[in-house]
């Protein structure tokens, strides 16, 4: 049996919270003998919520947390302000060692600020990215960075390489990973300062495999195991990854029912069609880790139902096992 690993849940993070971030929970601890979690949240009411599911009590502990920041608060004033919040309670809880790692489907900024100020860096890492891995033609890549520093320095970017590839190589299996920044074309003179000064920085950088610039038409087709690039592009990146494939499925979905034959051909076609799509649920992936704090936080979506909660849960095994946190300290 693998190792006990403790796991903070926000229970009141999300817009599907806390219901399916309770069940999420349950689901996790059922199926994995060896999760523990601390549900942090408003007492009464994950309490009330957890005693309608089955489950082994003493893997599941309620920590009482009085607030919970909005989605709309500004990051820095409600970390500050509310430090009694389902937020920054659950990550004082991996600040203190009580716990392994901390998820949350809350705020994305309070999350962020908070995974900074709270559980802190790693000393020597300049910027924690979020990192989630997209899924394309050849399996998943690691997008670093997807959010959190929309001003990156070249200097950054070679850390997000570094940390993504020890992701990549620990978690994921793929030995060497290919590392690729985020460019407008294959040419190394191409591209805006940032990729200018960070491209022959990565070129240098001998413990990483990198293979040079990649277009945003190449990310599908896992040109790059690891793609790199600011937030502000990683961000457009994953935005419009997901919008065309929700355009994909709606138009397949509208095309299969415009007559007769089209059904039939559907009906036909659907269960192979259900197992290339089972390969796009990005929500089988987990949640994103941000990588480079003492501790592993783990950002999954606002609209997260169980099972991604649940799987958000269950990829903090895999982190804690395979010691991410140390190999990255290592790194430096």
């Amino acid at each position: 049996m693998s190792e006990s690993v403790c796991v903070a849940v926000d229970a009141m993070g999300g817009d599907n919270a806390p219901l399916s971030i309770i069940e999420g929970t349950v689901n996790a601890v059922n199926h994995h003998p060896e999760i523990r979690v601390k549900l942090v949240g408003l007492e009464p009411t994950v309490s009330s919520t957890l005693s309608t599911f089955s489950f082994p009590s003493d893997r599941i502990e309620v920590v009482p947390a009085t607030e919970i920041i909005e989605m709309a608060e500004p990051p820095v004033l409600a970390v500050r302000k509310k430090k009694d919040s389902s937020i920054v309670v659950g990550l004082n809880l991996v600040k203190t060692g009580e716990a392994d790692a901390f998820v949350s489907a809350g705020s994305t900024g309070a999350i962020l600020v908070g995974g900074q100020l709270v559980a802190g860096r790693i000393r020597g890492i300049k910027r924690a990215p979020l990192a989630p891995l997209i899924p394309t033609m050849k399996g998943v890549s690691l997008l670093v960075d997807c959010g959190a520093n929309v001003d990156a320095r070249p200097e950054h970017l070679v850390q997000f390489a570094r940390m993504g590839s020890i992701y990549m190589q620990h978690i994921m299996g793929v030995k060497r990973p290919k590392v690729g920044i985020v460019n407008i074309g294959a040419e190394e003179e191409k591209g805006n300062a940032l990729v200018k000064e960070t491209f022959p920085l990565l070129k240098k950088t001998k413990d990483i495999r990198f293979i040079g610039s990649v277009e945003a038409r190449d990310i599908p087709k896992g040109r790059a195991d690891v793609i790199v690039c600011e937030a502000f592009v990683g961000n457009v990146v994953l935005k419009m990854m997901e919008g065309m494939s929700q355009m994909f499925l709606s138009t397949l979905k509208k095309g299969f029912k415009s007559s007769v034959r089209s059904k039939i051909g559907a009906a036909l076609a659907l269960p192979s069609l259900k197992k290339v799509l089972k390969d796009f649920d990005t929500s089988k992936y987990g949640g994103a880790p941000l990588l480079g704090l003492n501790g592993l936080v783990v950002k999954t979506h606002g609209s997260a139902g169980a099972t991604e909660v649940e799987n958000s849960i269950v990829q903090c095994i895999a982190f804690k096992e395979q010691d991410i946190t140390g190999k990255i300290r290592e790194m430096l």
